[in-house]
Formats: C-alpha cells, structure tokens, sequence
C-alpha cells in the first residue's frame, strides 16, 4: 500500500497543470521585484537625508556630547547630525542649516555608544526624528519569515548553549570596551613619568588631529609597546591616552586570547581588530602581551600561542594609515618578545617606564594624597626619600594602608608614623604579632645588629634607616637601609659591599653565639644572586674578564629568570663555581674581622634592641659618636 500511495501521489503531481507552477514562479519574481523596487526607494530617502559631510561615528558622537546640533535623524544605520551656523554676510548674521552624517557599522548599538560616551539618552528623547516610511505586504512577508528564520536559529543556538557548547562565541574577542573620557583617567591622573608622556603627547594629537599628519606625509606608529617593572603605570598611562583623546579604547590581556579550542585566539585577534575598524579613531590596549607574543620555535611559545602570534601580526600589517587605529601593548619582559612584532611598522616604537627616582616618588604621592585628610606633621618629602625603589602602585599603596591603619585607631587624620607604619608593611611585610622564646629574641637581636655593625664599617654600604626585632612577613627582624641618592646603575665596590652587610647577620650568630641558624636564609639567598650577577653577567670577575655566560634570556634587566640554556664549557663552568665562592668567602672574611674588631658597639646595639625592639637611625649613629 505504501508503494502504490506513493505512485499515486507521484502521479498526481505529474498531471498538476503547468499554469500553477508558472504562477507561484511569477510570484517570487514579483516579490523579489518588489523588494527591489523598496530598497531602491528606500535609498533614495536615505541619499535625501544624507546629505552633507560624511564623518566618523565618534565625531557624531562627540557633537551630540557637547550639545552642537539641531535635529538628530536616525534611520537604520545611519545617523544624520542638523547643526546651525551663523555667518556675518554684509555685517548681517545670516544662519544657516548644515549637515554631517556617519555610517553605523553593524552590530553596533547607537544609543549604547551614546551612553557610553556620557549622554543622558531620556533628555535626548525629543530630539530624535524618524521618518515615517511606508511598508508594503511583500516586506511584511519577507519580515515574517526572516522572523521566523530568527526564532529558529535563536532556539539551536540556545539549544547549544544549555548543553555547556558555547560554540557561537568562543571566537569573539572578550576585549571591554570604554569611550575614551569613560576611563575617567587623563594625563593629570598621572605623574612621575614627564618624559613618557611627551612621548605619547603625538599619539593623542593624531588622534584628535589626523589631518595635520597625512597632509605632511607623516605616518604615526601603528603600535607603542609600553615595557618598564610591574607597578610602574603602563596601564595607567593607556587609559590616560585614551582619556585624552576621547575615542573608544579597547582593554584585553594576552591571556584572553588563549583557550582549549585551537584557532580560538587567532579568532578573537580578528574579531578586535575588525571592532577597532568599525569605531575607529579607537585604541586597542592589550596589557601583558609577553603572554601571546614569546619568542616563536623556543620552548617559551606554544603552537597554538604561534597562531595567536602570526595572526597579530596579519591584523597590525593590515592597519591602514587612513583607518586610525593605534595598538597600545604593555609587558614587564620586553626580552621575550618575538622580534618580528618588534620591527617597524608593527611595534615602532619602544617606551620604557623606569622606577621613579625622589621628585617623580614626591609628585605621585602628591597625586595619590588627593582625598586624603592629612595631619600638620605629615611630611611627603620625608617618606620620598625613604621608598628607594618603590613604583607608583607600591607609593600609592602606602598611602591606602596609612588611611587604614588612621581608620582602624579612630583618628580623622593620617599622621606621619602611619605614613611610615605603612611604609615598613608594604615593603617589609606585615607586623606578627605574638609571644617570642627569649633565645629566639637574643638570636634576632645579634642578628639584626651584625647586619648593622657590618654596613657601618664597609665603605660603600647604604646608610642604617632603622634596626627592628619586630617580626614581619618572614622575618624575624629586619635592618633597614637608605640609600643617600637615587642610582641606575651600581658599582662593584656598591655590589661588594651589599654583599658583605647581607652575611653580617650569620657572621654575628657564629662569633657572639658560636653557633648559626636557619635565620640567613633570605640573606644567602641575595648575596648569592647578587655574586652570580657579577661574575656572569657582569664582567666583574679578573678571571673571566669582559665576557658574559649563559644565555643573555636568562636573567632580564628587570630581575626576572625565565629559562635559558648553558653556552660554555665544563671548565669555564668551574672557573665560575670558584670566582662565585671567592667572592662570598672574601665577605664572610671582611665581616668575621669588622665584627671581632667591633664587639663592644655590637653589645651596646644589641642592649638597645632588647630594651627598645627597634633602634632608629638617630640613635644608632650615637652609638659611634
């Protein structure tokens, strides 16, 4: 019955008259027809409003902010902007209606981008026009079932989505996005780096002014790598340029881009670029680059971080100079970089951010106090002086865990021993508190004092700040020293004799105790560091003279050891075995005679520490007076 139902019905199609299918054939010509004739008519409604002078959506944008407009008319994805001018004709003031439109690229929600850009969109609501536009029955049919095609594709995708695929979007970028004034940071945000803002001065100006470039031949660097120690401001500074220049910025991270899925970076790497196209003048800021872009066919790059990679560096070539989209990265470890994002006309230009040295601390903490409520004895340039080698993030720490510490006691205003409280904590760890053995005391406080005795007497070592048995982070005391001058470089009679202050503490136990503790840990471990440096990298060594061993990746200018592999030979590695234990027997020699020859000033410190727990700089140099 099946098969003959089935001959019937093949029949019965057979015998249907040819007119009815040239009908329903004429019927798709003439919708099609008719749609045709609609957006044709539709464009010419379009083209009628358009009129004037084509500009970028973020000028539009800009224009309605500041309230220079008449009418705003907004049909589908274009924005029309009415303003009115006024001209002096024959000492007459004549005005007049001009026009500038932008393009809506697509996906891109209007009244999202003018929210974001700071515009109340209900005190907007009468000045929006819309004009009215007849539908006929063919486009109503056609919304119907694009209606519908929607529906269903929105239920498989939601169908998807409920059983943990998400394989929609996995290839989207998940980079925020903030209209430059939103990041709420501009270059007055940002202080102690004078000479990197002048450097990125040029990048706003081109932004805000492209035309003054190009009309000259001037090209702007696609991408400014922003490379200095952590905490030092380099996403401070991107939010600042962004800020500045008011256009929309881009935020990512290097490890956005990795997923499980092999091509999912390279995916996301299109789909920011292509979003940075669509709104440009815009910045993209990817912070910790080193992340996607280490050095490829080495052990610090992974295949599917090579696709990544390659795929930036497609994206940053394919920028055109009239596309006005400028790639801001920021790392801690330049050295790692792959040396083709490096070359010019991807990551031209280099900015490195360096430690702030006294004035540039003194003009971050005066950035930082803002807000703050501040007793009449705190003095800033006291506690400048003091945080040698502190980056912004670290000062402004400070001054957060001083307002604590005031808030936690009750008081109203930060006084300057929560200044220097909190400067203790960040950079030496937090106070512990609790019951200590009196030979644990005993053995901290000859500790602390060999350290102190020591640095005294070595010519070269930094002045004593402050000798403490009080117990922080893991510690059991901690000597304080403080340079007397901000240095970018050290010398090896410096170098030497930081050396020998940091085995004062385990020459004391040995001498004044007869015997040593697990205390020196922390200590051998930077003398050590400091005695490699010399000898390896440094060209300090009178046996190995001016060479380096090992790989120049292994330890970076920042501090930072990441791998590397041995370059030289079995005996030139024992050669440096044995300049590297010269050096630290030389200091542990130096101390053992400096402390013997010094016992009495070690007793009186020693005496103090146990009464007091911590010595200050003032008292201590009585001691020698």
């Amino acid at each position: 019955m099946n098969s003959n139902g089935g001959n019937d019905r093949k029949a019965d199609i057979r015998k249907l008259p040819r007119k009815v299918v040239r009908i329903n054939m004429w019927g798709i010509v003439a919708s099609i027809v008719i749609s045709l004739v609609v957006f044709w008519a539709w464009g010419i409604v379009i083209n009628a409003q358009t009129k004037g002078r084509e500009v970028s959506l973020s000028n539009v944008v800009n224009s309605i902010s500041k309230g220079e407009y008449r009418k705003i008319i907004l049909r589908d994805n274009i924005v029309v902007l009415e303003q009115q001018t006024t001209e002096k004709v024959d000492g007459k003031e004549v005005k007049s209606l001009s026009r500038k439109f932008a393009l809506i690229p697509p996906g891109t929600d209007f009244y999202s981008t003018l929210s974001d850009a700071g515009v109340d969109i209900k005190a907007l609501k009468n000045d929006f026009y819309q004009p009215a536009m007849g539908v006929s029955i063919t486009d109503i049919i056609w919304l119907i079932l694009l209606a519908l095609g929607l529906i269903l594709m929105y239920n498989l995708i939601k169908g998807m989505n409920s059983q943990g695929g998400r394989l929609m979007d996995f290839g989207q970028s998940k980079a925020r996005m903030l209209f430059g004034k939103k990041t709420g940071v501009s270059f007055d945000s940002v202080a102690g780096i004078d000479d990197v803002k002048e450097e990125l001065v040029e990048i706003v100006d081109f932004l805000k002014n492209p035309k003054k470039y190009t009309e000259i031949g001037a090209r702007i660097p696609k991408g400014v790598l922003l490379a200095g120690a952590p905490g030092t401001g380099k996403t401070l500074l991107a939010k600042a340029v962004a800020g500045e220049a008011g256009v929309p910025f881009y935020h990512t991270s290097g490890s956005e881009f990795e997923e499980m899925l092999v091509g999912a970076g390279a995916s996301r790497v299109r789909d920011l670029f292509l979003k940075a196209k669509r709104s440009a003048p815009s910045i993209i800021f990817i912070d910790e680059i080193d992340a996607v872009a280490k050095k490829r066919g080495t052990v610090l790059h992974s295949g599917a971080g090579e696709q990544t990679l390659n795929q930036i560096l497609v994206e940053m070539d394919g920028l055109e100079e009239r596309e006005n989209v400028i790639v801001i990265a920021a790392t801690n470890r330049p050295d790692v970089l792959d040396p083709a994002i490096l070359r010019p006309g991807r990551f031209d230009r280099t900015v490195t951010l360096s430690l702030p040295d006294y004035n540039e601390r003194l003009a971050i903490l005066k950035v930082h106090v803002k807000g703050k409520k501040l007793g009449k004895d705190v003095d800033l340039e006291t506690l400048s002086k003091k945080t040698i080698g502190y980056a912004g993030a670290d000062l402004e720490n400070v001054l957060n865990e001083a307002a604590i510490k005031a808030a936690v006691d009750g008081r109203k205003e930060i006084s300057q021993d929560d200044l220097l409280q909190s400067y203790l904590k960040v950079g030496f760890g937090r106070q512990r508190k609790g019951k200590r053995a009196q030979e644990d005391l005993k053995l901290v406080a000859y500790h602390e004092a060999g350290h102190a005795i020591v640095a005294k007497y070595t010519e070269g070592a930094a002045p004593v700040e402050l000798v403490s048995m009080v117990s922080r982070g893991s510690s059991g005391g901690v000597t304080v020293f403080v340079p007397e001058d901000d240095r970018s470089m050290e010398t090896k009679r410096k170098l030497l004799a930081q050396i020998q202050t940091a085995v004062g503490g385990r020459i004391a136990e040995e001498v004044f105790l007869g015997d040593i503790s697990t205390g020196a840990s922390g200590d051998i471990k930077m003398a050590t560091r400091i005695a490699k440096m010399m000898v390896r990298q440094w060209g300090m060594s009178d046996k190995l003279g001016f060479v380096q061993y090992g790989d120049a990746e292994e330890t970076t200018h920042l501090g930072y050891s990441y791998g590397g592999g041995r370059d030289y030979s079995e005996k030139t590695s024992e050669i440096i075995d044995n300049e590297i234990q010269r050096v630290m027997d030389e200091a542990l020699d130096n101390a053992r005679k400096i402390l013997k020859n010094n016992k009495d000033k070690v007793e009186a410190l020693v005496k103090l520490l146990l009464e007091k727990e911590e010595v200050g700089k003032e008292e201590f140099n009585a001691l020698f007076a």
